[in-house]
């Protein structure tokens, strides 16, 4: 496994994200370039903020326990550790690790550690390996499957396009291509933030 295989999602929708708004920057006015160019902007700089957060190591070789989190439409895999939660970007062998152990692959943070649990519902690993844990960790690390469920987030983008039109008005055209950059925010914030899809 290579060493930043967790990071390849993120960057990957980043980069979708990133050429979304350079199509839709083409046909744009002035005012639509200039939002356009500002959420460029802060996708390249928020991604680079994760990606440099990313490589402190987490977390100490000591036991440890993987649980995810369901929290509305949001779900994360959280390492929990002597009183302390610190969110993990995705990978397929956190599914199939038994908690807690003392030998994990290498986790790469995905957001602040907290000294309180988590909101929302937290799942355990299981304690002994899951027979069909190869087989669910292969199908959640389907990229079309984190798409598909990161895509859940972008429920608002449409009402999100009708504050544009309201506001600078542009009719159809303006419409589409605010909930389009609106959905791809969306989408892109849940895989930087650590989405997880197992």
């Amino acid at each position: 496994m290579g060493s930043d295989r967790p990071l390849t999602y993120p960057l990957t929708v980043a980069a979708g994200a990133l050429a979304t708004c350079c199509v839709l920057a083409v046909p744009a006015t002035l005012d639509q370039l200039s939002a356009i160019v500002t959420v460029a902007v802060a996708i390249v700089g928020y991604t680079a903020f994760r990606v440099l957060m990313a490589q402190r190591r987490v977390p100490p070789d000591q036991s440890i326990r993987r649980v995810r989190q369901q929290h509305g439409l949001t779900s994360r895999s959280w390492i929990e550790h002597q009183g302390t939660w610190t969110p993990v970007y995705f990978d397929p062998a956190l599914v199939t690790l038994p908690t807690p152990t003392n030998t994990f692959p290498r986790l790469y943070p995905a957001g602040r550690v907290r000294h309180s649990e988590p909101p929302g519902k937290l799942i355990d690993n299981p304690t002994r390996p899951d027979p069909d844990g190869a087989a669910r960790a292969h199908t959640a690390a389907s990229p079309l499957r984190r798409l598909t469920l990161d895509a859940q987030q972008a429920i608002a983008a449409p009402f999100i396009g009708v504050m544009w039109v309201y506001v600078d008005g542009g009719g159809v055209t303006a419409f589409a291509g605010a909930t389009c950059v609106a959905a791809v925010v969306a989408i892109w914030l849940a895989a930087i933030n650590g989405s997880d899809p197992s």
